[in-house]
């Protein structure tokens, strides 16, 4: 079958490239051209866009890129019409992919969503859209289910395929290296908002090492022109290797944070953003008292979320000093205990790639 896949952030790609791999398995003939990066094209797949000119951060800065967001989408209606898949496979990356429903229902082309976009969180009435127009959800985090259930959409809880990729760590003790690892986030904006105040902590902990964390497709001197002359190491495309090493993290909100937690690494999570960005997705955003994913499966603080003007040098020195107290170590490593239980079981590639084939085979 011929498959074609979107995705447009770091994390799709991880996840894109893990069911590229299980629908290879399964499907010896399978052909597939996506968007995404270096994982998923190690993977298999024909990549003809690259997620290092995709990640766009906040509204501001999407209106800002809008020419370059629409040529985008453009050029991909092209591709797909070109390459006649069999299956559109949407990783999250919602501005975008959300985009293409009307499109490829036109065209009578066959769209799954493996990875929600947090629709319950804000803008839920876009669910509505996702009823219209996909064919099937697969989710992985288990209260995605039942929302989606609710409005009536075809959904299968699939598990979290980090669980997968982090096989073996719910085991790991704890480190006992001295090392704090600070990890930015995925996209520039964020990194030029969040890593000068994360860097700033660190005169205050002078018998630590910290690791700045970077990826390839950001590039490195984007990091270094931000590090300057700082007490820390760069450590490019090894934030697993690094989570495995460190003592502490500061962290920026999204997949990483989780990352972290199955890693059993204390963290402390920060969003910041423009104000203007801020502000709007504020008013958005109804019914959810969290951020960040770790609290949001658990339905409770596990970890300290330090949000726009409380990331600061203050606020950052203080929530990193209690995780490097014994008691404030046991407490969230009991609330990672209880996370890694709701997450479910492994597996959740090889069963979405299982599933895929099944609906495709059933028509």
């Amino acid at each position: 079958m011929r498959y074609y896949i979107i995705a447009g952030e770091a994390s799709g790609d991880l996840h894109g490239s893990n069911l590229i791999k299980e629908l290879k398995k399964k499907d010896p003939d399978a052909d597939i051209r996506c968007w995404g990066g270096d994982k998923m094209a190690a993977a298999g797949g024909v990549v003809v866009k690259h997620i290092r000119d995709l990640a766009f951060m906040g509204f501001f800065e999407v209106v800002k890129h809008l020419p370059t967001i629409l040529g985008n989408i453009s050029f991909c209606k092209k591709d797909i019409l070109a390459y006649k898949p069999d299956v559109v496979i949407l990783i999250d990356y919602p501005g975008f992919n959300f985009r293409l429903f009307e499109f490829l229902k036109e065209n009578r082309i066959k769209i799954f969503y493996y990875i929600s976009p947090q629709l319950w969180a804000w803008k839920t009435g876009r669910v509505h859209k996702v009823k219209k127009y996909v064919d099937r959800m697969f989710v992985i985090l288990p209260f995605e289910k039942e929302f989606y259930e609710r409005y009536g959409v075809q959904v299968d809880f699939v598990g979290h395929p980090l669980l997968d990729e982090l096989k073996g760590l719910e085991n790991k003790p704890p480190s006992a290296d001295k090392v704090i690892a600070l990890l930015p986030g995925s996209r520039k904006q964020e990194i030029s908002y969040l890593l000068p105040e994360y860097l700033k902590v660190i005169p205050e902990f002078p018998e630590y090492k910290f690791v700045v964390t970077g990826l390839s497709q950001i590039g490195e001197d984007f990091y270094k022109s931000i590090i300057g002359n700082s007490r820390c190491e760069l450590a490019m495309d090894k934030t697993y290797g690094t989570l495995k090493e460190s003592t502490a993290a500061i962290v920026t909100s999204g997949t990483a944070t989780l990352e972290t937690a199955l890693h059993n690494v204390p963290e402390v999570i920060c969003y910041k953003g423009s104000w203007i960005s801020y502000y709007i997705a504020k008013q958005l955003i109804k019914g959810i008292s969290y951020i960040c994913i770790v609290n949001l499966i658990c339905d409770e603080r596990v970890v300290e979320e330090l949000i726009q003007a409380d990331v600061n040098k203050d606020r950052l020195v203080l929530e990193l000093r209690k995780l490097l107290t014994p008691e404030g170590r046991a407490i969230m490593f009991d609330g990672y205990e209880r996370l890694r239980h709701k997450l479910g079981d492994s597996g959740a590639s090889e069963r979405t790639a299982t599933l895929m084939l099944q609906y495709l085979k059933e028509g």
